[in-house]
C-alpha cells in the first residue's frame, strides 16, 4: 500500500513540475512583434506617433490633438528574430523623407531600445535631448 501511494505520489509531481516548466518555455519562445503604432504621453495635446512596418520606422511629432502631424524620423527597421524580453538596434536615416522636413532630426542614424512593453530613444530639438518612451496602441 505504502509503494503504490509513493508511487502515485512521485507520478503526480513530476506530471505537476514538467507542466510548470511547459508554461515557462512557451512564454519565454516569443518573438516580440513591435511592428504596429505605438504613442508616447500626451503633453497637452502634443506627443510623437510611431509606425513601425517590417523594415521601416517613422516617427511624426503630433500637435493640436491629431490635427497636425510633422515627421521628425523615417528610417530602418530590424524586428527581433529571437525570443527576447528586450531588443536595440539603429535605425538608418532616410534622408530623401527628411531632408526637406523642418522639425526632422538630421541625425545619420538613431539608436532603438524595447523593454517592458515600451520602445525608447532619444529626441533632441533646440538645444535639448530627453528620451522618450513609446506604447503600442
Amino acid at each position: 500500500m505504502k509503494k503504490k501511494l509513493t508511487i502515485i505520489l512521485l507520478t503526480a509531481f513530476m506530471l505537476l513540475s514538467l507542466t510548470a516548466c511547459g508554461g515557462k518555455s512557451k512564454e519565454s519562445e516569443s518573438i516580440p512583434d513591435l511592428t504596429g503604432t505605438w504613442k508616447s504621453e500626451n503633453n497637452n495635446g502634443s506627443y510623437q506617433e510611431a509606425v513601425i512596418t517590417e523594415d521601416s520606422i517613422e516617427i511624426n511629432w503630433v500637435m493640436d490633438d491629431g490635427k497636425t502631424k510633422s515627421i521628425y524620423w523615417a528610417g530602418t527597421f530590424t524586428a527581433p528574430t529571437e525570443a527576447t524580453d528586450t531588443h536595440e538596434w539603429t535605425s538608418e536615416r532616410d534622408k530623401e523623407k527628411t531632408d526637406t522636413a523642418l522639425l526632422a532630426s538630421t541625425d545619420d542614424s538613431k539608436d532603438f531600445s524595447y523593454s517592458n512593453g515600451k520602445i525608447s530613444y532619444e529626441v533632441s530639438a533646440m538645444g535639448t535631448t530627453t528620451t522618450l518612451e513609446l506604447t503600442k496602441e
